[in-house]
């Protein structure tokens, strides 16, 4: 049996991840791949326990380092009992953030030393890492302006200051930078049929998903 892909989406408020993870998930399905859909914090039933801690309340209600361990808590969960079996059945797995998002939101916007970041992912993940990470990257005015135009879920994290989406933008940039071979940005200032055929070209280039 042939190892499983593992494809994340990343970007701030409001990138349109979701929407795009499910265009995506349309196509595969299309070809005939094996996959299935799912996010972080959350995935599996004790993990989403976890992300209704996260998402909702007040921006202070956890401090950075705190809501770093809940945020490798809920993904121990989540790769444990759901990620690390699908990809070792073969099948593809698409995950709507991952951990670039804890080192985008808790080290790169709230200080968290990358180091701490490191080694919590090696206890609570180990050596599953994406194939692929695809960051959606917009002005953070105009994706704050779509996530709260939205307004479903928890608005914990839009209610944090612009300079806090700002460092953000900036963090999730730098790990694109520092790991280009697995990560690519996308524009998502994009109509979203625009930013879909995008993510299709390039999933093509990579995986040639037609012949699996």
């Amino acid at each position: 049996m042939s190892q499983g892909v593992f494809i994340t989406v990343e970007g701030g408020e409001g990138a349109g991840k979701s929407t795009q993870l499910a265009l995506l998930e349309n196509y595969l399905t299309e070809l005939g791949i094996d996959l299935l859909r799912t996010r972080e914090p959350g995935g599996v039933p004790s993990a989403e326990i976890v992300r209704e801690l996260l998402i909702h309340g007040d921006g202070d209600r956890w401090s950075p380092l705190t809501e770093t361990l809940l945020h490798f808590a809920a993904r121990h969960e989540h790769v444990s009992r759901l990620i690390r079996p699908a990809i070792a059945e073969g099948k593809w797995v698409l995950c709507d953030r991952f951990a670039d998002s804890t080192t985008a939101y808790q080290g790169y916007a709230q200080d968290i030393d990358h180091d701490v970041i490191s080694n919590l992912y090696e206890i609570a993940v180990g050596d599953i890492k994406p194939n692929l990470t695809i960051i959606l990257d917009l002005p953070v005015e105009i994706g704050l302006e779509r996530a709260r135009a939205r307004k479903s879920g928890g608005m914990r994290y839009e209610s944090m200051g612009i300079e806090f989406h700002q460092r953000l933008r900036e963090g999730f940039l730098q790990i694109a930078d520092q790991e280009a071979e697995r990560c690519v940005v996308i524009d998502g200032n994009q109509p979203v049929d625009k930013i879909s055929k995008d993510i299709i070209v390039l999933i093509d280039q990579r995986f040639n998903p037609r012949r699996a």
